[in-house]
């Protein structure tokens, strides 16, 4: 029989800043979004509705400007997401699973699954050595979740967090009694894959709870939805439909976009923000050993303003490329085209598409000959970077400081990322 294991990191981003920065232990701390627009990740005290035990309700996903007032009269403290120290902390996590099984799915950046099919030990006891080990080693706390299936094996972790002091975070769902015991009282859209609007069309036919779902009509369920919630049922009911990936799947789109931290309202500043956006996503291209042939360039104004403005432009290379010159050409081209002046941008973004891989592709021999020693002109550029830090080496038209760059006023140090960041202990 198989069994999957799903390992998830608690509160993550909390977590990870806490690592450095003791003064939050102990005290609510949440996390915030691009530009410090929502809560992203919550410390157990600052979602606990225990208002009365000194808990504060936020939600998953709250607007920054409605709890901000909590700085004040509760002692809130917030954090700006810290994308660097989050992957390097994740990186960590990532590597002490892999000393306990020899196949691993990084299913997100604070999620793996692990692969336990074959092994005999006591799966609770296995378990609770990979929190140990997980703790130990890198500060982090994890729930640890065991199933037949990928989808009960979520289960197994969801129910291991949400009851903690029950579990100490640790749940086996192996067995009948056990799995039909917690599907009966789980709730359809806690379900891994079904959504919220999924949920609300299941909840109209009956299905409430996963229970509902793993007993229905499966030829039905494809009927009426998809093959992906036929297989969700399944799963729940212990026929594992979905394997362990071998690895990364090929991406088919990258995508470089951000909100501003001020409007723009020129046309000069739109082309540094998606000049510099063109430059990430085709260091991310190259990264992946990919070619790319079209570039989409959008801008676009809030949707509350009194005059919303959208637009996009598609724009195609004539051979694929990944030279940073090239794209960046093409998508202060296609901004030229959709711009319209009089209003204020809250957004703008590249996205790279139609890929072919490097190594496997023959030129076109009517195409115009590529740019001379393009291929080492930019792997001395990303090699400059990585070593010195992104825009180290950079085209003329990226500033070296933007304006308009994302909002993050919480922002903690880089810690671990940053030579110049790292903490100082003073010897007495």
């Amino acid at each position: 029989m198989a069994v999957f294991c799903l390992v998830d990191c608690d509160c993550f981003y909390v977590s990870a800043e806490r690592l450095f920065d003791p003064t939050l232990i102990g005290v609510p701390v949440v996390a915030l979004s691009n530009s410090d627009g929502c809560v992203v990740s919550r410390c157990p005290i600052a979602k606990s509705k225990d208002i009365a035990g000194g808990g504060l309700a936020i939600k998953m996903g709250a607007p920054f400007f409605e709890i901000k007032h909590l700085m004040k009269s509760h002692g809130l403290r917030v954090v700006s997401s810290n994308y660097a120290l989050y992957q390097e902390v994740s990186n960590r996590v990532m590597r002490v699973l892999e000393t306990f099984v020899p196949k691993i799915e990084v299913y997100s950046i604070d999620e793996s699954w692990l692969d336990c099919s074959g092994m005999k030990v006591d799966l609770e006891a296995f378990g609770r050595e990979i929190q140990l080990a997980v703790k130990k080693q890198t500060g982090i706390g994890v729930g640890v979740g065991f199933g037949p299936t990928k989808t009960l094996a979520k289960a197994a972790n969801f129910s291991a967090k949400k009851w903690r002091k029950e579990t100490g975070g640790v749940v086996v769902l192996m067995d009948d009694i056990r799995r039909d015991k917690l599907l009966h009282w789980m709730p359809v859209d806690e379900i891994w894959g079904i959504g919220r609007k999924l949920s609300k069309r299941l909840e109209i036919m009956g299905i409430k709870k996963a229970i509902d779902l793993a007993r229905y009509d499966k030829k039905s369920l494809r009927k009426l939805f998809n093959v992906n919630v036929e297989k969700t049922s399944m799963e729940l009911e212990g026929v594992s439909c979905y394997a362990l990936s071998e690895g990364a799947e090929p991406k088919q789109t990258i995508a470089s976009t951000r909100s501003f931290g001020e409007r723009i309202t020129t046309i000069e500043g739109l082309r540094e923000a998606v000049a510099t956006y063109a430059t990430r996503a085709c260091a991310k291209l190259r990264s992946e050993g990919q070619l790319a042939a079209c570039l989409q360039v959008f801008i676009q104004t809030s949707r509350f303003d009194d005059k919303p403005y959208s637009r996009a432009v598609i724009c195609g290379l004539v051979a694929p490329s990944n030279d940073t010159r090239e794209f960046v050409a093409l998508a202060l081209e296609g901004l030229n085209k959709i711009y319209v002046p009089g209003y204020r941008y809250s957004k703008a973004g590249i996205v790279l598409s139609q890929f072919v891989t490097g190594e496997g592709y023959q030129p076109d021999m009517f195409a115009p000959v590529p740019r001379r020693n393009s291929e080492v002109l930019m792997k001395v550029v990303d090699g400059i970077n990585a070593r010195y830090g992104r825009g180290s080496i950079r085209l003329a038209i990226e500033p070296p400081i933007a304006h308009w760059a994302m909002k993050r006023d919480y922002l903690s140090d880089s810690f671990c990322t940053d030579w110049s960041q790292l903490k100082r202990v003073k010897m007495s």
